[in-house]
């Protein structure tokens, strides 16, 4: 009886631990392809019902699924700090600054250019995951709250990716903030679907600009992928240009290496400062994260003056140690003669007098 009843309990506390690993996961998969496919349909990107990069790109390689499943379950700490990543006590002046980036994470920057701010693909959530008790968990706590962000002009959005487009975050921002959300084709359809007014989002396709705030901002190529279910490419996504009266800032969002960033200087540059990722890349999927040393060549391709490193540190997406991609980008920058400033987290650069760098990230890896 004892038995029978130990069996029913742990049938109960497992299935009560399913239906907490699958709330509100409908709802965080976004918009349906019949919902974006009218918004998608009339980009030169999208043919066959998906859209495509500008080279030819695989996100992984044929039939490695299964074995890339194996390595993620056994990689261990590979990827992780020994220590607890230290944060900095994020600055938010009561008017916004000439230039200044203040770093939040991942791919989450608050952007102030001409007296204005720009967040970019803000994620708030504890996981990168439509489940709140699966998928890649945060490595170090957000270092402000959502709420205590001061007001913000324009949201970008790089592509649709969970680490990138975050349903909890996005929700709360509409109704903290009067932002304006400026989008890829099709991404415009997820935010819909989360109750944010049609009339704050602005959807664009590559070299199409919007005016906000003063600020034009233009959607630019990247290579990438996008999907939030099962269903891949059926949004698009990309990187932006970020230009003010007398500055301007280049955010790469996610991308692998592609000559076409050079087109992107001729046509925007030359970038006070750069905000390229730098980490989550692997020999296995080369074509759409690009490592250290291609952020380099893309920060000279596009004619930058600071680079700021992103999309590092935050959520362990790959396979190689924490501080790999900061130790490597060093190298490739001083080899370069790039210049660079690595914020801690939480930490706000001046673009225009970057502070001193502090290696911050030694001993924790």
């Amino acid at each position: 009886m004892i038995g029978r009843r130990l069996l029913v309990a742990a049938a109960a506390a497992g299935a009560g631990w399913v239906a907490r690993a699958a709330w509100g996961t409908v709802p965080a998969l976004g918009a349906s392809r019949s919902a974006i496919r009218p918004y998608a349909a009339g980009s030169p990107r999208y043919r066959d019902n998906r859209f495509h990069n500008s080279e030819p790109s695989s996100s992984l390689p044929s039939g490695s699924q299964s074995g890339l499943a194996k390595a993620f379950l056994t990689r261990g700490a590979t990827g992780r700090p020994r220590r607890a990543i230290p944060l900095a006590a994020p600055l938010a002046p009561t008017a916004a600054g000439e230039l200044a980036v203040t770093w939040l994470g991942h791919a989450t920057a608050l952007i102030e250019i001409d007296g204005r701010r720009v967040l970019t693909d803000p994620v708030w959530s504890d996981r990168v995951s439509p489940s709140a008790v699966l998928g890649p968990a945060r490595m170090h706590p957000m270092p402000m709250a959502l709420e205590d962000l001061p007001t913000i002009d324009a949201v970008v959005v790089s592509h649709d990716h969970y680490d990138h487009l975050d349903q909890s975050t996005v929700v709360r921002l509409a109704r903290t903030q009067s932002t304006i959300f400026v989008v890829p084709v099709g991404v415009g359809a997820h935010l819909r679907r989360w109750g944010v007014p049609a009339d704050r989002v602005v959807e664009l396709d590559w070299d199409e600009s919007t005016e906000v705030a003063g600020l034009t901002l233009t959607c630019t190529e990247a290579r990438h992928f996008s999907g939030r279910g099962l269903a891949r490419d059926t949004t698009l996504w990309a990187s932006w240009v970020i230009a003010g009266p007398r500055r301007t800032v280049f955010f790469g969002g996610d991308s692998g290496y592609t000559t076409r960033f050079a087109d992107i200087g001729r046509r925007y540059g030359p970038f006070d400062v750069t905000l390229l990722p730098v980490g989550a890349y692997d020999e296995r999927w080369p074509d759409i994260h690009m490592n250290p040393e291609e952020a380099v060549r893309v920060h000279l391709d596009v004619d930058g003056g600071l680079l700021i490193p992103i999309h590092w540190a935050t959520f362990n997406l790959a396979f190689h140690p924490w501080d790999e991609p900061i130790t490597r980008l060093l190298d490739a920058a001083a080899d370069a003669g790039v210049t660079m400033s690595v914020p801690m987290v939480g930490q706000r650069i001046d673009g225009v007098r970057p502070p001193e760098q502090k290696p911050w990230w030694q001993g924790l890896a």
